[in-house]
């Protein structure tokens, strides 16, 4: 491979003189590049960011007594609450310390169901 080749194909690839016929594909290329940003934006972004913002309602709404259910697995009763921290009743004598964090999810006492 010569250097003189390499400048012929070089030339042969570059785009014609005056930039005709180049915009076209820019344009094309920025549609292209807005529409994967727009799918990734509805598919991905805005679901994480609403599921965010309802766990860190759920969170703040925390009050004594709502039964709950921990990232772990573990279900018990909130018997105290802190800006961090969450203490659970899991049994008649056992109270178990938890980040606010670790809730999962609060769940409704069997006999509470809105039907």
């Amino acid at each position: 491979m010569s250097v003189a080749w390499a400048a012929d194909v070089a030339w042969a690839a570059a785009s014609p003189p005056g930039g005709a016929g180049g915009s076209g594909a820019v344009v094309t290329q920025l549609l292209f590049f807005a529409a994967i940003f727009a799918v990734f934006y509805f598919l991905l972004i805005r679901p994480q960011q609403r599921q965010k913002r309802d766990r860190e309602r759920m969170l703040t709404a925390l009050k004594k007594g709502d039964r709950v259910v921990t990232t772990g697995g573990l279900h018990g009763t909130v018997a105290g609450l802190d800006e961090h921290k969450v203490v659970l009743r899991v049994a008649d004598q056992v109270r178990l310390e938890f980040d606010r964090a670790a809730i999962g999810r609060v769940v409704e006492a069997q006999g509470e169901k809105n039907a």
